[in-house]
């Protein structure tokens, strides 16, 4: 593995992978929460399911977590390497004529979705693991001595969305996740060498992705906002 990340080309293609999978990630993440806009009985079941489950609080969180980590540091080190190679060169670089805004700036969109990223945990993430293995509360239930007080997943995520500069945040942040997406799905593909007759198919779904992904977030923040 360290031999992979030692070459440019290996470091691209690891960068690439981790981005994928956290894609994978966000499309089931997106899957679960929009069950919340439909039926708050569906969503409460979901998440017990995913927070109970022991393959996916064991295997895929720890997973999730290295992948979020490495995906962010190979970021920073690839950006760093990039402006050296860049201050070397004697051919000045016109950004604007070569690459995209987004390929610009793909470290400070990245910035903003880690910072989202420290609110995101904070709100949901923390609390869920200081109750489930600080205080020993694996029930899912709002009151743990009470089997017919329901779940509580629902109530909690909606509570978070009553504050309209909370929702402001999220909805920043999920603009800077369709900026980085927009340049960094296209780009994974090309990484992992799908350059072929499907690349224009590729290209396609990676607008709708990037976009429409983002927008789904938006909407649930919003609905949710609007219907406390």
């Amino acid at each position: 593995m360290s031999g992979i990340l030692n070459s440019s080309i290996g470091r691209k293609f690891a960068m690439a992978l981790s981005a994928l999978f956290l894609m994978v990630f966000l499309l089931q993440h997106f899957a679960i929460n929009i069950l919340s806009v439909f039926s708050a009985e569906l969503f409460n079941e979901a998440s017990h399911f995913m927070g109970t489950f022991w393959a996916v609080q064991f295997v895929l969180q720890p997973i999730l977590i290295g992948g979020v980590i490495f995906h962010f540091v190979m970021g920073f080190i690839l950006e760093l390497r990039n402006n050296r190679a860049r201050q070397k060169s004697y051919v000045k670089n016109n950004g604007a004529a070569n690459s995209s805004w987004m390929s610009r700036n793909m470290i400070w969109t990245g910035l903003a979705i880690l910072a989202f990223m420290v609110l995101h945990f904070y709100d949901f993430w923390a609390p869920e693991i200081n109750i489930k293995y600080f205080k020993g509360d694996t029930s899912g239930l709002m009151d743990p001595n009470d089997v017919d007080s329901g779940f509580r997943y629902y109530e909690e995520l909606t509570h978070k969305f009553v504050d309209i500069w909370r929702v402001a945040l999220y909805c920043i942040a999920f603009a800077f996740l369709s900026l980085h997406l927009l340049h960094g799905f296209s780009s994974a593909f090309q990484s992992v060498g799908a350059n072929n007759k499907y690349t224009k198919g590729l290209k396609g779904f990676a607008k709708i992705y990037a976009i429409g992904l983002p927008i789904g977030f938006i909407f649930i923040a919003l609905f949710h906002h609007f219907n406390h």
